[in-house]
């Protein structure tokens, strides 16, 4: 005898083994879910949250659903065997966590939203269907604003490193250049390193970006995915000096104002270009050693 997964909501009837949804029932779920939701994300862009945000959160939810959504026939093909204890537990715990977050922390409400989707996906498809999505379900964790006394203790020497080596690179390379602490002095002017720069949340989002490029990979191997994401931290550090050096020649050769102005923003588009290029370039280094791309299956 075949069994069917089936859920009754108002009269409507979710057969997720056969693929037949009720496009009525789904849409309420949808819309629940929604309702939760778009407060938060006004709240993270122009509400009360949007102070402690870098501008990127967004663009990694988006992106958490889109890989969602690549694997929806996946999802759909996969043997539905629900957990309903299961589920219901998650649930629970997720609008405890939503409304707790909503009230004294945006990163709790976050993880709620985490929690209340693997809710619905064990409700209806079973744990194995966690399995599929595990990646984008935990992708928007990085999206969360970095705790304060994180920042504070880790930015500091990020920011002194970065300092240090790009301006021996630039002494190298010839140009007159000295430094105290995180302060540049380049011919006649003077940069400040800061956090926006070579900071913590920028390391944190390079991070996601190397990730996101190793579960699109999908490479066999886990050992060269584990290495490809543990070799992300000095790739990024890389670039944030990259980014630093650009914007001292900028300075040097076009100005403060140019240093500061539209260029500034250029420079910050070259930290993500050399970052996702040095991403790259250590993947393919990696292919390189045939004991990485062993299939354990």
């Amino acid at each position: 005898m075949r069994r069917i997964s089936a859920f009754r909501l108002n009269g409507s009837w979710f057969d997720l083994r056969l693929g037949a949804v009720d496009p009525i029932a789904a849409g309420l779920l949808l819309l629940g879910f929604a309702a939760l939701a778009l407060p938060m994300f006004w709240d993270w862009s122009r509400g009360t949250f949007a102070s402690g945000t870098q501008g990127h959160e967004l663009i990694i939810v988006a992106v958490s659903a889109w890989l969602v959504y690549r694997k929806r026939h996946e999802l759909a093909a996969a043997e539905s065997l629900p957990s309903l204890w299961l589920g219901a537990c998650l649930f629970g715990a997720g609008l405890l966590l939503y409304f707790f977050g909503r009230a004294y922390d945006l990163r709790l409400a976050l993880i709620s939203l985490v929690l209340l989707a693997a809710a619905l996906l064990v409700h209806f498809k079973g744990p194995a269907a966690l399995r599929l999505v595990w990646f984008p379900l935990l992708f928007p964790l990085f999206a969360a604003p970095l705790p304060l006394e994180w920042v504070l203790a880790l930015t500091g020497p990020l920011k002194m490193g970065v300092s240090m080596v790009a301006t021996d690179l630039l002494g190298l390379a010839g140009y007159e250049i000295g430094r105290s602490g995180v302060v540049i002095t380049i011919g006649q002017y003077q940069l400040l390193v800061t956090e926006a720069c070579a900071g913590l949340q920028t390391m944190f989002t390079l991070e996601a970006m190397g990730l996101l490029y190793a579960n699109l990979m999908n490479h066999s191997s886990l050992l060269r995915n584990a290495l490809l994401a543990i070799l992300v931290v000095p790739v990024a550090f890389v670039a944030n000096v990259v980014r630093v050096i650009v914007l001292a020649l900028l300075t040097f050769y076009a100005g403060d104002a140019a240093g500061q102005g539209f260029l500034h923003g250029f420079a910050g588009l070259v930290l993500f270009a050399v970052a996702l290029a040095l991403v790259m370039a250590t993947d393919w280094a990696l292919g390189t050693f045939p004991q990485l791309n062993a299939d354990p299956r």
